[in-house]
């Protein structure tokens, strides 16, 4: 298997990659969050995934080897591919996504383009011990995070503001801060809404 490519950047966009190695150029299919990562040096190093069908083989670029490995967990689930894989690293960061799975956080996780409900609540159940047990994360460190980011979503609907958009403001702000309290929240996400 194909596990990282260094070489020099030919082409970049949004969405992927070609590097050349020794004359061989390779396409690399990437998310947002790699792109962003990306500098203008010409000299790169990805980490790769590659992903064999029977009519393709296809090679997914990662700037960490934290996003490779939720890359990797979440195409492990039935019903997520590697397109939605890489909408889900594309929509929100992996530390978002890692965190959104060890909370229980449906909307979350609901919240990027093509995944449903019941899509949703299956990667929680499917992932939540694994990413629990590889990031050694503390269960009720992230539940008492949920419950003040629940408090404060219901505070900014009855406040009259768009639930997705006020989520996206909180996990953004919890992102940043991750012990913040209820009000704190709130303050924050007013100034943005």
């Amino acid at each position: 298997m194909i596990t990282q490519v260094r070489g020099r950047l030919v082409e970049k966009s949004p969405t992927a990659v070609v590097i050349d190695c020794n004359g061989i150029g390779y396409f690399i299919h990437i998310s947002l969050h790699t792109f962003s990562q990306l500098t203008d040096n010409e000299s790169i190093k990805l980490l790769t995934h590659l992903q064999v069908k029977e009519d393709s083989h296809q090679l997914y670029g990662f700037s960490t080897a934290m996003e490779r490995e939720i890359f990797r967990l979440l195409i492990s689930v039935s019903g997520i591919g590697t397109n939605t894989a890489r909408t889900m690293l594309s929509s929100l960061t992996p530390k978002q996504v890692r965190e959104g799975i060890a909370s229980e956080d449906v909307a979350l996780i609901q919240s990027v383009k093509g995944i449903g409900l019941k899509t949703a609540q299956r990667v929680i159940i499917d992932l939540k011990d694994k990413i629990l047990k590889i990031y050694d994360i503390d269960e009720t460190l992230s539940l008492s995070n949920n419950t003040n980011k629940d408090e404060a979503l219901s505070a900014l609907e009855v406040l009259g503001f768009a639930k997705k958009q006020s989520e996206r403001i909180v996990v953004k702000i919890l992102s940043d801060t991750p012990d913040a309290s209820v009000e704190f929240l709130i303050k924050e996400a007013l100034k943005n809404l």
